[in-house]
């Protein structure tokens, strides 16, 4: 688990640094370069730093061990940050497309933008390309959802760049409207993405199960294990981007209790072999005389 949280600080703490004189370079560019789409650009780069910081701050929590208080650890703050960056994600998407509105109707007020804020656009393009591409990779790897958020919100942002970068050359060529419209068309994306990532935490957060088909993978598994008749019953649920699973299962009623346990054992043991991100599996061992075919029921 620390190596896992350590790949997740790391990356984190790059896009921090990143992002901080991103922000710095893009509004300098919109200011001098007389752009209000890079400005706007550069403010939205700001908001990368907030969000990393609070994907940082999951991490920490995440790292702290079960205690009285939290009996199943603190994996679901990683989920609580990956909400809160969806809320900001929708606020800056509904920022962007308010503003954009705002300036298809004041044309006027739009500057022509010299080169400067050009080459700023394709440098923050590129960057937070990179930074997406690196992100979700690790994000991926250790099954990160704050981590998948955060990295959404590198590819907004890079978004958003390529929208200021269209408006900035249609602009200069003489077609003021493409700058807002392209704000415009930025905003439903970045919405859209933060919606996707606000129905994913609230699930994780309401104890959200695992999908059929890994459920039907998992008891698949569990009826190689010899021994067991059926599987009674079987719930699980996400936290944070850890899998808990409550299980029953029916073995032979004149086995021994100690034999019943050690099925069980095995039953647990299989399942954390092969399922990936398993933090603990709970069986409870009922009886019955036949074995069922599973997949009938």
């Amino acid at each position: 688990m620390n190596e896992r949280l350590n790949e997740s600080t790391s990356a984190t703490i790059k896009s921090i640094i990143i992002n901080i004189v991103l922000t710095i370079f893009k509004i300098l560019s919109g200011i001098i370069g007389s752009s209000n789409a890079m400005i706007a650009d550069g403010i939205h780069s700001a908001s990368d730093i907030i969000t990393s910081i609070g994907v940082l701050a999951g991490n920490i929590i995440s790292k702290k061990p079960d205690d009285d208080e939290h009996n199943y650890g603190h994996e679901k703050a990683e989920t609580l940050v990956g909400f809160t960056l969806s809320l900001v994600l929708i606020y800056v998407g509904f920022k962007i497309g308010y503003n954009s509105l705002l300036l298809m109707f004041n044309l006027d007020k739009i500057k022509t933008p010299t080169y400067l804020p050009i080459i700023a656009a394709l440098v923050s393009i590129a960057l937070k390309e990179y930074q997406f591409y690196i992100t979700i990779k690790i994000a991926k790897k250790i099954n990160s959802p704050s981590l998948k958020a955060d990295a959404w919100h590198h590819r907004s942002d890079s978004l958003s760049s390529i929208g200021a970068l269209l408006g900035i050359i249609g602009s200069r060529i003489g077609f003021k409207i493409l700058d807002p419209l392209s704000g415009f068309i930025v905003c439903i994306l970045v919405l859209k993405v933060g919606l996707d990532i606000l129905k994913t935490s609230a699930n994780e957060l309401l104890d959200y199960s695992i999908t059929k088909q890994e459920q039907e993978k998992i008891k698949d598994l569990i009826m190689t294990v010899e021994g067991v008749n059926y599987v009674t019953s079987f719930k699980s649920r996400k936290h944070g981007s850890y899998i808990y699973i409550d299980l029953s299962i029916c073995v032979d009623p004149n086995i021994t209790v100690y034999k019943g346990h050690e099925i069980a054992h095995k039953v647990e043991d299989k399942i954390k072999e092969n399922i990936e991100n398993i933090k603990a599996v709970a069986v409870h061992i009922d009886a019955c005389t036949v074995r069922y075919n599973q997949k009938k029921h």
